[in-house]
């Protein structure tokens, strides 16, 4: 069979056509990893400016911390990627990355990254006139506080040119590992499962 499909509309395509295009679509999925580290490293020339960093070390400097504290590999690859929306979803980067994350990674982590931007309001809301509290309407999640560790320990001390980073290379096999997984494995995802960040 051809390497391209012959419809123009997905309504007319074929068994066979949608057989191939299935082999290709795992073929892609299995680029997940450099794709990610490709961005990752786009973050260190085109990056949010005003910070005294650039957003990758900001998210290589977050993950050295959270593989200082002992954390397990799907907390360090959340660090090291929780801001990888930044530049293609400014508005929602929190939720970009929670949702590339979520195949791979415990509901108590995506959960996490997805409303990390809201709590991390707290540090810094009150100067634009906002409620630095907004995260209190989460407090009934199981993992709130988690969240508030999260960004304690890990996301808003993670602007610090001093502090010495882990090099993104010595990350790759953990990223390779975890966006090698089958999506939504339930032994993985652990919906409800509810532990600390370390």
């Amino acid at each position: 069979m051809d390497s391209t499909v012959a419809f123009t509309a997905m309504k007319d395509g074929t068994r066979e056509e949608y057989e191939m295009l299935d082999a290709l679509e795992q073929v892609h999925r299995a680029g997940t990893a450099d794709r990610l580290l490709r961005e990752l490293r786009n973050q260190s020339e085109e990056s949010l400016s005003g910070y005294k960093i650039t957003r990758l070390e900001h998210g290589l400097q977050a993950a050295t911390r959270a593989r200082n504290d002992g954390a397990d590999t799907d907390w360090v690859v959340a660090a090291l990627l929780h801001d990888i929306g930044d530049g293609l979803a400014p508005q929602n980067h929190d939720k970009f990355a929670a949702e590339i994350m979520r195949p791979y990674l415990r509901e108590a982590i995506t959960w996490v990254v997805e409303h990390h931007g809201i709590f991390q309001m707290y540090y810094y809301a009150h100067h634009y006139g906002w409620d630095k509290e907004l995260r209190q309407k989460y407090s009934d999640s199981p993992y709130y506080q988690t969240c508030v560790d999260f960004c304690e320990r890990w996301d808003q001390s993670s602007f610090d040119p001093d502090y010495p980073i882990d090099a993104l290379e010595s990350f790759e096999a953990q990223v390779r590992e975890v966006f090698a997984r089958k999506a939504f494995d339930p032994e993985v995802v652990q919906a409800g499962v509810v532990r600390g960040l370390a």
